[in-house]
């Protein structure tokens, strides 16, 4: 029964965060969850506490896939430095998925909710660093493989290769915008693969 339970949630916390993520935090409201879940007032919050609180859950839910999405494809490349080319190109087809938003999400939260809002946006800040980590760890093994030059500082392009993923995720959004997107994302590809070491 717990598992059942559990699968449930999981729906209703994937049904949430499709809709947070197209609407946004506060253009969202309780009605529009209420239909979107299925579910009453009562029971959303004898669920998950709050409207924050379910905000905060659907977007460790985004940030799981999207993790996912990207370890899945890094670690299929032949090498650590194309790992991180390959993902930023894979970003640049965003346009061709069925999205409820081309932006990220979690910058999407970073740029909407108020520093002062505690929870949703250090949530939010919290998985950026997880992701930067990432990222950063990957360059970590591309100079541990000799791909990059010694002198190659992995913290400075993980932070650098993070701003650029945010910036294509941010111009995706804009209508119209799926082949300069590809183009971008091209560009940034390239710039990555550049940095491999020539000798």
């Amino acid at each position: 029964m717990a598992r059942k339970a559990g699968f449930e949630r999981r729906q209703i916390l994937e049904r949430a965060r499709d809709l947070f993520w197209r609407k946004g935090y506060h253009a969202t409201s309780m009605k529009d969850l209420e239909v979107a879940l299925d579910l009453r007032p009562g029971s959303i919050y004898a669920a998950f506490g709050s409207k924050e609180k379910l905000y905060a859950e659907a977007l460790e839910v985004y940030a799981e896939g999207t993790r996912s999405e990207a370890l899945a494809t890094m670690q299929a490349a032949p090498s650590a430095l194309s790992g991180l080319a390959e993902h930023v190109r894979a970003l640049g087809r965003v346009g061709e998925r069925d999205l409820p938003s081309n932006a990220c999400m979690l910058v999407k939260t970073v740029l909407e909710v108020p520093e002062d809002s505690n929870l949703l946006r250090k949530t939010a800040e919290d998985l950026l660093s997880k992701a930067e980590a990432a990222f950063t760890e990957q360059f970590r093994k591309a100079k541990a493989a000799r791909e990059l030059p010694a002198d190659a500082d992995p913290v400075r392009l993980g932070r650098r290769y993070q701003a650029d993923v945010i910036g294509l995720r941010a111009y995706a959004q804009r209508s119209g915008s799926s082949e300069a997107v590809a183009l971008l994302a091209e560009d940034i590809a390239l710039g990555v693969e550049g940095l491999r070491a020539t000798s």
